[in-house]
């Protein structure tokens, strides 16, 4: 049995969208536009503005310091100056579940939520942001525990203290019921409104906003701050932003049925039985350590990273074991994404493009280059946007279909720009900021380069990697530099970004924040 279990795309498509009343009649009949929002801020929509940045924040036994709360902390030295947050995904871990929405995430960001002074009286389905939260979901806000285990970890201490002692996660009796607690947070629950009798009523207080993608959800800071949809689409300052759900475009390609292929599978199998070999004795080692011991706590804190490295490896051959044709991909979502940017580029006074998920296609930390569902999302994003590139022609004038793209899942901060990759995601910036509050990862050894083998040909240099804020050193010189972003948005066309990266650090006990060099692209 998987220690936790992943819905299927299929599953979790459909659920989301009984859950917004995807397309329902009242709302086809209003000319409302599921994707879109609009902010209701009462600013003016400058061309120049500022947001934040954040992902993977939500969770972990950090051994009495909280690494989220400090990022939040130094969040509210800019809270002033910023339009909106953007959270790259992975909210709530280990599962996801609504038990660990007050600890894990009303708590640490309490000053961003109306009433936040009293956050213990704050339910995870009853959030109002002072400040506009805009998330999308990670694979941990998807996820489930079997009820076998939530049963056993609460009822049974010493498999709890084992289970903990491996795993640097929060773990309750459930996990998050295919992404309903993740729904209840954020999504605008219009089955639940509607079994109440005041779905029209709802639609027509909140769904007033009018663009020419039809009616759209206002969204209100400190009013109603609903998003209408597990990816969406809005405008700020000339700049379009598309928020994806990537947990339903990741899925491998299923394994040919040839002698390759067949071997090819035999090999994973041999691979997975090692990585649960290798966790198997890194748990007993773990056994014999002291956690009281600053010597032994150290050394339990390296082995549960490099569980949490094993456990990803082991998930991603799973995956690719268990696809076959039958597996859908989220082909509704990927042909929005096409079709909104096209209208993009087509549209008057748009000047930039930005584009936030959590799977990252470019990334050099240790454990996601490989994956195949990195791959995967690599592979369909890329062809998005040779689509609209193909059909937008040379209204980019030489310019990227997208102007940054930001990610989350690698527990790491990091600066990417692709070189000439062959596809319209060549001369792109990537930025993956995924450490603000989960246990940090470490560079790969391979180091900065990224290459891949394009069309059958030699492996070519297709991103390099500009800056990488990580785990470091070992020991009682270990540095674990959690992380969030502030960009500023400049005036002119093309748009410009300066990117200011803002570090908490966690180092001999104490926490060091500092600002890093800031940097424009």
């Amino acid at each position: 049995m998987q220690f936790v279990s992943d819905p299927s795309i299929a599953v979790k498509i459909q659920k989301m969208e009984e859950r917004v009343r995807w397309q329902a009649g009242e709302i086809v009949d209003r000319g409302i536009d599921q994707t879109r929002l609009v902010l209701a801020d009462g600013q003016e929509d400058t061309p120049e503005f500022s947001f934040l940045v954040i992902g993977d924040s939500g969770s972990g036994q950090h051994r009495g310091h909280s690494p989220q709360r400090q990022i939040a902390k130094q969040m509210l030295d800019h809270r002033q100056d910023s339009r909106f947050i953007l959270h790259t995904g992975d909210v709530i871990y280990l599962v996801g579940s609504s038990e660990f929405y007050l600890k894990n995430f009303i708590k640490p960001y309490r000053e961003f939520i109306v009433g936040g002074e009293h956050y213990n009286r704050i339910s995870h389905d009853q959030m109002v942001f002072n400040l506009p939260f805009l998330v999308v979901p990670g694979n941990h806000d998807y996820y489930d525990l079997p009820f076998a285990y939530g049963l056993a970890i609460q009822l049974t201490y010493p498999i709890r203290r084992l289970l903990q002692s491996r795993l640097d996660f929060d773990i309750g009796w459930h996990g998050s019921f295919q992404g309903k607690a993740y729904a209840q947070a954020f999504l605008d629950g219009l089955r639940s409104i509607e079994m109440r009798g005041g779905l029209g009523n709802h639609l027509d207080r909140h769904y007033t906003a009018e663009t020419d993608t039809g009616r759209c959800l206002r969204y209100e800071p400190g009013k109603f701050t609903r998003l209408p949809n597990r990816y969406y689409t809005f405008r700020s300052g000339g700049v379009d932003f598309f928020a994806l759900d990537s947990n339903t475009f990741n899925a491998p390609a299923p394994l040919p049925k040839t002698s390759e292929g067949h071997a090819y599978r035999q090999t994973l199998e041999t691979r997975y039985a090692a990585v649960e070999l290798e966790m198997q004795q890194m748990l007993e080692r773990s056994g014999k350590l002291n956690p009281n011991q600053p010597q032994d706590a150290e050394q339990m804190d390296d082995i549960r990273a490099k569980l949490e490295q094993l456990e990803e490896v082991q998930r991603d051959i799973y995956k690719q074991l268990n696809v076959d044709e039958n597996t859908v991909a989220d082909v509704a979502q990927l042909e929005w994404l096409r079709d909104r940017l096209i209208q993009s580029w087509r549209t008057a006074g748009v000047r930039g493009r930005v584009l936030f998920f959590h799977h990252p296609p470019y990334v050099t930390e240790a454990t996601k280059w490989q994956q195949a569902q990195t791959l995967a999302v690599r592979r369909r994003v890329r062809q998005v946007l040779d689509e609209v590139a193909q059909e937008v022609g040379n209204l980019t004038k030489g310019r990227a279909i997208i102007d940054l793209v930001l990610n989350g899942h690698a527990h790491c901060l990091e600066y990417l720009r692709t070189t000439d990759t062959g596809h319209a995601d060549a001369n792109t910036n990537w930025i993956v900021c995924g450490g603000s509050g989960y246990s940090l990862r470490r560079q790969r050894v391979e180091g900065a380069e990224l290459t891949e083998s394009l069309d059958g040909r030699e492996e070519t240099l297709v991103a390099k990697s500009q800056l990488f804020i990580g785990r470091e050193g070992r020991g009682s010189q270990k540095h674990r530099p959690y992380s969030f972003l502030r960009i500023d948005v400049q005036a002119g066309e093309p748009v410009k970004f300066v990117i200011r990266p803002f570090v908490s650090e966690w180092f001999q006990g104490k926490w060091h924040d500092r600002a890093l060099p800031e940097f424009v692209i």
